[in-house]
């Protein structure tokens, strides 16, 4: 039993740093694997902590290529951490507490239900971070709503990669569970 827990950990981590290296694809504004990493983690480790330090450190290690690689000329020296990413690993964290309290069991409605909470999250804590200490946006209640309706056309492609990225974390952990977890109890009745 202790093997097949340790097969699984190995698995979950495995689809969670895959997803975080298609941040190299090229791709749509804001489609990103990060909210649904939260959310898989959250409904899949066993030791809650992991639910947090393995999406969190995945996603840390592929901004560091992105920042340090790809994105090299913006950066004049090694970037560690880029200016505002708080912002972005907070709500990644508060995606990971949502997953906790909406997957007591992984159903389709709640992942459905998560991925919608996690574009919520992500769009209210990216773009508070992005208005708050602004000097583009007035430090007042209007500023704060331009500084949403600005981010508008940057919530598609949360939501498709929230959506697809959900899909495919939940979706393929699901056939791999069926095929591998679920067989390897019932050779040890």
């Amino acid at each position: 039993m202790n093997n097949q827990i340790n097969i699984k950990w190995v698995v979950l981590t495995l689809f969670i740093v895959l997803a975080a290296a298609t941040r190299m694809i090229p791709h749509m504004f804001n489609f990103s694997p990060l909210g649904a990493m939260a959310l898989f983690g959250a409904a899949h480790f066993q030791n809650k902590w992991q639910a947090f330090v393995i999406p969190i450190a995945a996603t840390w290690l592929s901004d560091l290529f992105i920042n340090n690689v790809i994105y090299a000329q913006y950066y004049p020296q090694f970037t560690w951490f880029y200016e505002g990413f708080y912002w972005q690993y907070g709500s990644y964290l508060l995606i990971g507490l949502a997953g906790l309290l909406i997957f007591k069991k992984v159903t389709a409605p709640r992942v459905m239900l998560g991925v919608f909470s996690s574009t919520f999250i992500f769009f209210l804590v990216s773009n508070f971070g992005c208005w708050i200490g602004s000097t583009f946006y007035s430090q007042n209640l209007p500023g704060l709503g331009m500084c949403y309706a600005a981010g508008l056309p940057f919530l598609k492609g949360t939501m498709f990669g929230d959506l697809v990225y959900g899909l495919v974390l939940f979706g393929g952990f699901a056939l791999v569970e069926r095929r591998y977890f679920v067989a390897e109890r019932v050779k040890d009745v």
